[in-house]
């Protein structure tokens, strides 16, 4: 059986930054030390590789820093909220909820399912709501497991 790609440990309700990078370094860290991430600078490399691509903030307050790395053990999901908003380059402002994204470098496309996934439940107002919402990591987690693991 894989392993869950999202738990209460990879969930942050108060996000420390408005700094992408802060912030981003705040939610892989937490995968690091679950040992989802082996080598943390390497992965964060690899996010920021992504985010030079083309920025992964989309309209709505949605932040979705995702790659594919070598430093990746498994396909995990991250969730982090911010208060202030974090700019992830989105025509219309910062992104108060921020997915991290993280698969295996030789991974299949589960990570491009999982993605997927999330930008359908995204523009439902209900799931949004939910997230802005909540005060409990663990519900937090099995909420989005429920709804976007493949």
């Amino acid at each position: 059986m894989t392993a869950a790609l999202i738990t209460a440990d990879f969930v942050d309700l108060d996000l420390p930054s408005d700094d992408r990078r802060t912030a981003v370094r705040s939610l892989a860290e937490r995968l690091e030390k679950a040992g989802r991430v082996t080598d943390l600078e390497r992965f964060l490399a690899d996010i920021e590789a992504r985010e030079a691509q083309m920025a992964t903030g989309l309209e709505g307050g949605i932040g979705i820093p995702h790659c594919r790395s070598a430093a990746v053990t498994e396909p995990t999901l991250a969730f982090g909220r911010s208060t202030t908003g974090v700019d992830f380059g989105a025509e219309d402002g910062p992104a108060t909820l921020v997915f991290m994204i993280a698969a295996p470098e030789g991974g299949d496309t589960d990570h491009m399912t999982v993605l997927a996934a999330l930008a359908r439940r995204l523009v439902r107002k209900a799931f949004k709501d939910e997230l802005n919402g909540a005060t409990d990591a663990g519900a937090v987690a099995d909420y989005i497991q429920k709804e976007v693991a493949p």
